[in-house]
């Protein structure tokens, strides 16, 4: 049987498999496997280099599911290819099963997870960029994407860094099968839309029958072969193909079929194929960048710098210590000063643009190949890469964001550029860190940390220089506090972090001269927190201000709420946080129009001495 002949059956058991493991769920989506079952068919067999029994191998291929949808039909594939046995295709989605409903790496042979989409291709040029620059081996990262999710802008971000940075061990399969969720697509079958744009974008691109071997196989050894820019193989498909109750109709998007025996009948029944999947090319290794002696900056107490300036100055000695710190930066490296690294380590600093989609999804890809990334923008900005973070979370990636200019505190820029709900959102990441320093060394002890910390960490800095309070030598542990300012009488507890300590310290000497003794936190890991200083500062004081520079929802006046409630305190509480939308003038007018200086501190310290209710 020739190679076109032996895909063609196994484009079938394929289809079949996805039919026989939505069927057992309850639920899937078949019909979009289905549509894709011959590009990959013929990828499996012919052109993917992986060693299943080996998936740390760094020579392997990457196949990324964009379409995370279509997730019957990459199980199917490992069943094809030995990794998996029916037995547990047929688990799909059933709980405990490591065959979820889209993809992750609880299973080995996934390097992240998709689903949500759009997110697949950015996350794929990534790990391009890496094999390219970093790895600096042959191995080539498959895509496949879905024609719906090509109106996600995250998509065109990735075609043009693609392009850009000359991609050409990136292959994009996008499966044009005409059908969406709840009906047809932007584009419907109209291949040239796709095409135009992409060439524009600077790519090669094929267009291809997705259901004829000869074109397909055509197709990929022509992407093999190009160089110097990536390629995207734009395949017209059927959804739902080889079933005639389904195929080419919209309504079954999203559900197992209705008769799935006489669906794998009419696809000619089960097959146990085996694929012969190609080994890796070479038996290369990974590029070692060398790693030097560890000079960590240092500042002399009293000092104004910002801690934004702190981070460049500590991500650069990380670098030269570390030879897998990698560092990206969205086209604001002069003000998160990233720079610093860009200029000491060109060879692993990479540029993104204002793209801050293709900024964290490099990251994610860069962190699949064990890099350690470090990803820098304004804290507001982070925002629009929201939904890449949490499915980082999802995914279980490692990756380091440091986002600066955040708060009123930045001054005369104005609320566009203000992070003020960064930590909120942060917080809320499942097994994320959320850190604020307060000087520059403290944060060179946390950026030394940071490199070595699991999940999703976020450091916030600040734009304003401010004094250094903490010597060179001293440490801050990951989930403590310090406390600044405390006496054995203390009427009041005041916490702050980053901007906000240093107005806590003036308030605390403010209300001594009063006779009122504060006792000052600086509370520079959000999460995870220092409960028991909390705790104990509640239960010796009784009385608690929260001073922060971010809305009052989801910060650190209530990251501390929350410590309380699971520590039993109950101090009374004044929750201090940008309350009204700001405007434009100097970070001094600001912190005082929003309440959150250190007159508004101290009185907020007057009025729970005095007995009067809090406010959260």
């Amino acid at each position: 049987m020739g190679a076109v002949n032996i895909w063609r059956e196994m484009g079938q058991q394929l289809r079949v498999d996805s039919v026989r493991s939505s069927d057992a769920a309850g639920s899937g989506h078949p019909t979009s496997a289905m549509s894709a079952a011959d590009l990959m068919a013929a990828l499996l067999c012919g052109y993917l280099r992986y060693d299943f029994g080996r998936p740390g191998d760094p020579n392997n291929d990457h196949l990324v599911f964009s379409k995370g949808h279509a997730s019957p039909l990459l199980y199917a594939m490992f069943k094809a290819s030995g990794a998996i046995t029916d037995e547990e295709m047929l688990s799909f989605r059933k709980f405990g099963s490591r065959l979820q409903g889209h993809p992750t790496p609880a299973i080995d042979w996934v390097d992240v997870a998709t689903g949500s989409l759009g997110q697949g291709l950015p996350i794929a040029v990534g790990i391009a960029l890496a094999g390219k620059r970093l790895d600096r081996l042959p191995y080539r990262v498959w895509t496949l994407c879905g024609d719906s999710e090509m109106t996600e802008g995250s998509m065109w971000e990735a075609f043009e860094h693609a392009a850009h940075a000359g991609l050409d061990n990136l292959t994009a399969i996008v499966d044009v099968n005409r059908l969406g969720q709840r009906g047809e697509t932007l584009h419907g079958w109209d291949l040239g839309s796709y095409s135009a744009r992409a060439r524009a974008f600077g790519w090669h691109v094929i267009e291809i029958d997705g259901h004829d071997f000869e074109q397909i196989d055509g197709a990929y050894s022509e992407a093999v072969e190009t160089t110097g820019r990536p390629t995207v193989i734009i395949a017209k498909t059927v959804k739902g193909k080889g079933v005639a109750s389904v195929e080419n109709r919209d309504g079954f998007h999203g559900k197992a079929l209705d008769d799935a025996g006489s669906a794998v009948a009419e696809l000619g029944g089960v097959r146990g194929l085996r694929a012969s999947v190609g080994r890796p090319a070479g038996g290369g290794e990974p590029h070692v960048f060398p790693s030097g002696e560890l000079v960590w900056p240092r500042y002399a107490v009293g000092q104004a710098v910002a801690t934004r300036r702190a981070y460049g100055d500590a991500l650069a000695a990380l670098g030269a210590a570390r030879g897998d710190v990698v560092a990206l930066d969205g086209e604001v490296s002069n003000s998160t000063y990233a720079d610093a690294f860009a200029t000491a380590r060109p060879e692993r600093f990479f540029e993104m643009y204002i793209a801050e989609q293709q900024l964290v999804a490099s990251a994610i890809g860069m962190q699949v190949r064990g890099w350690t990334p470090f990803a820098s923008t304004f804290a507001a900005f982070f925002a629009r890469a929201y939904d890449f973070i949490r499915m980082a979370a999802v995914s279980g990636a490692n990756i380091k964001l440091a986002g600066s200019h955040a708060g009123v505190s930045i001054g005369p820029d104005g609320p566009s550029q203000m992070g003020l709900e960064d930590l909120a959102a942060m917080r809320a990441v499942h097994g994320s860190t959320a850190l604020y320093p307060s000087d520059a060394n403290q944060t060179a002890a946390l950026v030394r940390q940071m490199a070595d910390l699991e999940g999703v960490v976020y450091l916030r800095t600040t734009r304003e220089p401010t004094p250094v309070l903490y010597g060179a030598d001293e440490e801050f542990p990951i989930g403590g506090s310090r406390v600044l300012r405390s006496s054995g009488a203390d009427d009041v507890t005041i916490v702050g972090a980053g901007v906000t300590l240093h107005e806590a310290l003036k308030a605390a000497d403010t209300l001594a001269e009063e006779g009122i003794a504060a006792r000052v936190i600086d509370l520079y890991s959000i999460k995870p927190i220092d409960t028991r200083t909390l705790a104990a500062a509640a239960a010796e004081t009784g009385r608690v201000v929260t001073v922060e520079d971010h809305w009052p929802e989801g910060g650190l006046g209530e990251a501390a709420l929350r410590a309380f409630a699971e520590s039993g305190a109950s101090p009374r509480v004044e929750l201090l946080g940008v309350r009204g939308m700001p405007s434009s003038g100097t970070p001094a007018e600001l912190m005082s129009a929003a309440g959150i200086d250190a007159r508004h501190a101290a009185e907020a310290a007057r009025r729970l001495v005095n007995g009067e209710p809090g406010r959260a």
